[in-house]
């Protein structure tokens, strides 16, 4: 398991209100593997997202049913604060932030 496949596997993970992928969105943070631990520090675009536990809810469980083996954690934090500078470039051109 390696940082680039954790992030294609949540490169699957849709944010259904916008269409674009958690990680072009900017959502995830950090990446951590140790052994057979993974954790994953990832936010939502604001606290009040409606579907917060439902995003990463789909990304515990993806991460999970690639990797059976490994002990995942998906961490929710609000630190740094999000903002659309955060995005990919694809994900501001899906958008028409460019």
């Amino acid at each position: 398991m390696t940082k680039d496949e954790v992030l294609d596997i949540l490169r699957k993970v849709i944010d259904p209100e916008i269409g674009i992928n958690i990680v072009d969105l900017g959502l995830v943070y950090d990446v951590a593997i140790d052994d057979n631990r993974l954790d994953v520090d990832m936010t939502m675009t604001t606290a009040a997202c409606p579907l917060g536990a439902y995003i990463t809810d789909q990304a515990d469980m993806m991460l999970r049913a690639h990797f059976p083996d490994a002990d995942v954690t998906v961490n929710l934090v609000w630190t740094p604060p999000w903002t659309p500078e955060m995005m990919s470039h694809s994900a501001r051109e899906q958008l028409g932030w460019m």
